[in-house]
């Protein structure tokens, strides 16, 4: 039998049942991704992560949905960052991660993780109508092209013209085959359409988003760090936002709302990556016995 210590983070949230969960495994990199994909699904999480050593890092992080092992993922970088903190086994300070979407600098400050994601790849564009039907919304709800970016984890940003759509949107199982057949990509949970809206309250945040997902996962992500990374380098790139800062919010309709403070570094066409900031709070630990 193999004991392996965990943690049960809620990232982007400073108070328990906010923001996105997520188990983090210390020394679980070691396990075979049938295991790892069964942990996932045992929790009833979005994702997970199992650490390791590194050659090239401080760290090698894992990232596991309830299907498959994923390169990247921001609120579970988060949550493993400050797994780690709260048992001593990292301080304050710069902190370097090896990821399967390449090295991701980390800085810690307390309960507030701050990780740089990388430079933004900017994919195809997806007409409207195709990514409206995924929502069930009307094209006309869509306020400029989709299009596919990411950094580290690619997703179709797609501004909508307000809460209400956003709130309205509902996810099409059919619609969504379309999607990924238009695509030519095979599978179910992945690339899904991140439904952003600019948010015209002060005060309020820059921006509020929903991820709603395909099956094995579960059908709505509480908060989506990597999404945020490539929703701010999308609007900062194509001139949707007058500054390269915003505050993200996300996981309100759901009861769990989120927060994350976002810097897209560099030209509006020319950005060398996105810094995506919160707090992490540590719910349960406890050991796995596998």
């Amino acid at each position: 039998m193999m004991t392996f210590d965990v943690d049960w983070v809620d990232a982007f949230s400073d108070r328990p049942f906010g923001g996105n969960g997520c188990a983090v495994v210390h020394g679980g990199a070691v396990l075979d991704p049938d295991t790892a994909t069964a942990f996932v699904r045992e929790t009833s999480l979005v994702e997970c992560t199992f650490t390791g050593p590194s050659e090239i890092a401080d760290i090698c992080v894992r990232y596991f949905l309830a299907s498959r092992e994923i390169p990247f993922a921001g609120h579970p970088t988060v949550a493993t960052v400050a797994a780690m903190r709260h048992r001593g086994m990292i301080k304050d300070g710069p902190l370097t991660l090896e990821t399967g979407a390449g090295i991701v600098a980390v800085e810690v400050n307390g309960a507030q993780v701050s990780m740089t994601q990388i430079a933004p790849k900017f994919g195809a564009h997806v007409p409207a109508e195709i990514v409206a039907s995924v929502g069930g919304i009307a094209p006309s709800d869509i306020l400029h092209p989709p299009r596919f970016v990411s950094t580290g984890l690619p997703f179709c940003i797609t501004v909508v013209k307000d809460r209400a759509v956003l709130e309205a949107a509902r996810f099409d199982m059919e619609a969504f085959r379309g999607f990924l057949n238009h695509l030519g990509v095979e599978g179910t949970d992945t690339m899904e359409p991140f439904w952003v809206t600019l948010s015209d309250v002060p005060d309020a945040g820059d921006t509020y988003a929903r991820l709603l997902m395909a099956p094995p996962s579960p059908a709505e992500d509480p908060f989506t760090g990597s999404a945020t990374g490539a929703m701010a380098a999308y609007l900062w790139a194509e001139g949707l936002i007058k500054t390269p800062k915003l505050s993200a919010r996300q996981g309100h309709g759901l009861g769990r709302p989120g927060q994350a403070q976002v810097e897209v570094l560099g030209a509006r066409d020319a950005i060398t990556g996105v810094v995506v900031a919160g707090a992490a709070h540590v719910l349960m630990s406890g050991e796995l016995h596998l």
